[in-house]
C-alpha cells in the first residue's frame, strides 16, 4: 500500500490500451494497439493470450461470472469464453469503431459506446435493449454504478447519468474535453471522470425519488432528504450525520442507509427515527415487507423488524451478495427467496424468522434459467405464491411450500418483460410484450386454468416502450 511498484511487464507490442482485474481479483485481463487479449495472474505471470485481433482492440470487461471476457473488435463485441472450443458470441454493435465496453455483474446487462456517437444497452446473447439517439460527439466513456441501476455517459464536454434501460436522467455539461473514462466509488454515491484537458470531474447522484401513497421523498444533498406529504403540501427536513446511500419507502416506513447506520422512519412521525449501527457499511440492496425490511450489504444478508430487532440472516454455500438485486430476492412476511447464481435454474426458500430453509429444505428447481423472482404480499404463510420469469421469458407460478400437488409450476403468460405484486392484496402485473397486463386472480389456474383468460386486464403499452 506503499505506491511501490511490485512489478513490471511486457504486456503489449504498442501501447495498452486497457486493463481489468476479474470480480475475485485473481486475474487481470489486458488489451491492446497489438489486438491481444491477455489474462495474467495476480503475480504478473501470463496465464494465456485469450484473442488476436488484426486492429487495436479498445476496451475489454469481465463477465459476471469471471469465465467469460467481452471485448471490441472495431465495430463488432465478442464475447469469449475462458474455457478452449467454447462458443463464441459475437455481434455488429455499432457503425463506428468502439471505444468503450462494460458489463454489469448484477444486471448482467452491457454497455457500448462508440464513434458513431452513441451508447447502447445489451443483454448478455446481444439482443439490444437501448440504442440512443447519435451525440454531436463520439462516446469516450461508458460505466455501470455498482448495483446496476444507474450508468454513467462521457463525451467531448459531456457527462450523462442514466438509468438502467436507457432513459437519461441528468445531462451536464462541464468544461473538460472528452471523458476518457469513468470510476464510481464502490457504494454507488459518486463518479469521477478522467478528462482531456487533464483533469479529473467529480459527481455526486443526487435528486433521487422515493414515493409512496402520499409521500414523496427527494434527495436533495448528500445528506439531506426532503419529505413533502402532497395532501397537504407539508415538507419535513430530513439530516443525516452521513452521506444517503440506499434507500426505501413503503408500509409506512422509509429505511436510509448512509456508509455507517441504519435510519428507520415511520410516515406517522419524521423527527424520531429509530437508528442503528451498521456491521458492514455499504448497503446495496433494501427490500420491504409490512412486517420486516432486508439489507443486503457485503458481508451477508439481514432481516430487522421496524423496531431496529435484528431477526435472521439466510445463508447458502456459494453465496455471493454483491450480486443480488431487487429482480433476484424477493421477502415477504413469512418468506425470503433468493436466486442462486451458480444455478440460476435454482430458487432458495427461507424463513424469514428463523433465516433456515422453508421446510425440508428442498430447493425450487425450473427447467430453465430464471432472470426474475418475487413473492406474492398478502395471505396465509402455506398460501404463499412464488411468481417468476425464465430467460425465455415465460411467466410461471408456484407455491412456496413445497409439497404435494402444490409443486407444480404453471405457465401464466409468454413474453413477459417485468414483473410486479400489489402490496395490498395477490394481484399480479407485468409487460407483456407490447401489453400491459394484470392477472387479476392468480391462483386461478389452481382452480380451472380454462377460467384464466377471463381473469386479465390488458391494455396495450406500446406508448410506454422505450425505444
Amino acid at each position: 500500500m506503499l505506491g511501490r511498484v511490485e512489478k513490471s511487464v511486457e504486456a503489449h507490442c504498442g501501447a495498452v490500451l486497457a486493463g481489468r482485474w476479474n470480480y475475485e481479483g485473481t486475474a487481470l485481463v489486458t488489451v491492446g494497439e497489438d489486438g491481444q487479449i491477455k489474462i495474467w495472474s495476480k503475480t504478473g505471470m501470463l496465464r494465456s493470450t485469450l484473442a488476436q485481433q488484426g486492429a487495436p482492440v479498445y476496451s475489454v470487461a469481465w463477465g459476471p461470472d469471471s469465465e467469460k471476457v467481452l471485448y471490441t473488435a472495431g465495430k463488432q463485441l465478442i464475447i469469449k469464453p475462458l474455457q478452449p472450443n467454447a462458443r463464441i458470441l459475437q455481434w455488429k454493435a455499432h457503425d463506428g469503431i468502439i471505444l468503450k465496453v462494460d458489463w454489469n455483474s448484477v444486471n448482467d446487462l452491457i454497455l457500448s459506446a462508440g464513434e458513431d456517437c452513441k451508447y447502447k444497452v445489451w443483454d448478455s446473447y446481444g439482443r439490444p435493449l437501448y440504442n440512443s439517439q447519435p451525440h454531436e460527439h463520439p462516446i469516450t466513456s461508458v460505466a455501470w454504478a455498482p448495483d446496476g441501476e444507474l450508468f454513467a455517459v462521457g463525451s467531448f464536454h459531456t457527462l450523462r447519468l442514466c438509468d438502467k434501460t436507457g432513459w437519461s436522467y441528468a445531462l451536464e455539461k462541464p468544461n473538460t474535453g472528452s471523458i476518457f473514462n469513468i470510476a464510481w466509488s464502490v457504494d454507488g454515491t459518486q463518479i469521477a471522470g478522467a478528462c482531456g484537458n487533464g483533469h479529473v470531474v467529480f459527481a455526486h447522484v443526487v435528486e433521487q425519488r422515493w414515493e409512496w401513497k402520499n409521500f414523496q421523498i427527494t434527495l436533495t444533498k448528500r445528506r439531506t432528504m426532503q419529505v413533502r406529504n402532497v395532501l397537504n403540501d407539508a415538507v419535513d427536513l430530513l439530516e443525516f450525520r452521513d452521506r444517503v446511500i440506499k434507500a426505501s419507502l413503503n408500509y409506512a416506513h422509509l429505511v436510509v442507509s448512509t456508509s455507517l447506520q441504519c435510519y428507520v422512519f415511520s410516515t406517522k412521525n419524521w423527527n424520531t427515527p429509530l437508528i442503528f449501527d451498521l456491521k458492514e457499511g455499504t448497503v446495496s440492496l433494501i427490500l420491504q415487507a409490512e412486517r420486516h425490511f432486508l439489507l443486503v450489504d457485503g458481508g451477508g444478508i439481514y432481516l430487522y423488524s421496524y423496531e431496529g430487532r435484528f431477526i435472521s440472516s439466510p445463508k447458502f454455500p456459494g453465496m455471493r451478495t454483491d450480486i443480488l438485486n431487487a429482480q433476484t430476492v424477493s421477502l415477504s412476511n413469512d418468506t425470503i427467496a433468493i436466486k442462486d447464481k451458480t444455478d440460476e435454474k435454482i430458487i432458495f426458500l427461507f424463513e424469514a424468522s428463523t433465516g433456515k430453509p422453508l421446510g425440508d429444505g428442498k430447493l425450487l428447481s425450473h427447467k430453465n434459467e430464471i432472470s426474475e423472482i418475487a413473492l406474492d404480499q398478502k395471505g396465509l404463510t402455506n398460501d404463499r405464491k412464488i411468481a417468476f420469469i425464465d430467460k425465455n421469458r415465460d411467466l410461471y407460478i408456484t407455491s412456496v411450500k413445497r409439497f404435494g400437488k402444490e409443486e407444480q409450476i404453471i405457465k401464466l403468460g409468454t413474453m413477459v418483460h417485468t414483473l410486479a405484486w400489489s402490496d395490498t392484496c395477490n394481484i399480479l402485473c407485468g409487460l407483456q410484450d407490447t401489453r400491459f397486463t394484470v392477472w387479476y386472480y392468480p391462483n386461478t389456474v389452481y382452480v380451472d386454468r380454462d377460467i384464466l383468460p377471463k381473469t386479465l386486464y390488458e391494455r396495450d403499452a406500446r406508448w410506454d416502450l422505450r425505444t
